[in-house]
């Protein structure tokens, strides 16, 4: 469930983590659906610069690997790192390191409203996630359908 990738992008990734290390904090809107329904394509994320001391489980951290950026869920740790994974991804992410951490997910918006804590996933999101992450056709039949009804409520 990849968005293709476009080279250029590799910088303004780079510019949004020192835009977050420089100024502690970042709105970034998402293009993946890794975290699909967590956090969907087009939400809005507020980031906080955060330790990895400060990440717990269940927190959505953001991270910068190979000059990418993800967003995914602290899962465990393992030492002095995280394990993360995508809600909608089948393996967990190589564990993440105090270097590459970010900050913290603290607030999601969608379509210009607060989403309610996504660090708490309901039973009805565990189950879609199952699903999407043995399915990458229905992650994208559930993204085009919610995109159909943003557009009805414009």
């Amino acid at each position: 469930m990849e968005v293709p990738f476009d080279p250029r992008d590799l910088l303004k990734n780079e510019l949004a983590a020192e835009a977050i290390r420089s100024f502690g904090a970042l709105r970034l809107r998402v293009t993946g659906s890794s975290m699909l329904p967590a956090v969907r394509p087009d939400d809005v994320l507020l980031i906080r610069q955060c330790g990895i001391e400060a990440a717990a489980q269940g927190d959505i951290v953001v991270y910068l690997r190979q000059r990418r950026l993800f967003a995914h869920r602290v899962t465990a740790r393992s030492g002095a790192r995280l394990v993360t994974q995508g809600d909608a991804v089948a393996e967990p992410d190589f564990p993440v390191a105090a270097d590459e951490l970010l900050g913290k997910v603290v607030r999601i918006e969608r379509r210009g409203n607060a989403v309610r804590n996504a660090s708490k996933t309901t039973l009805p999101a565990r189950i879609a996630a199952a699903l999407f992450r043995r399915s990458a056709m229905a992650g994208r039949l559930f993204t085009r359908l919610q995109g159909a009804h943003s557009r009805a409520d414009l």
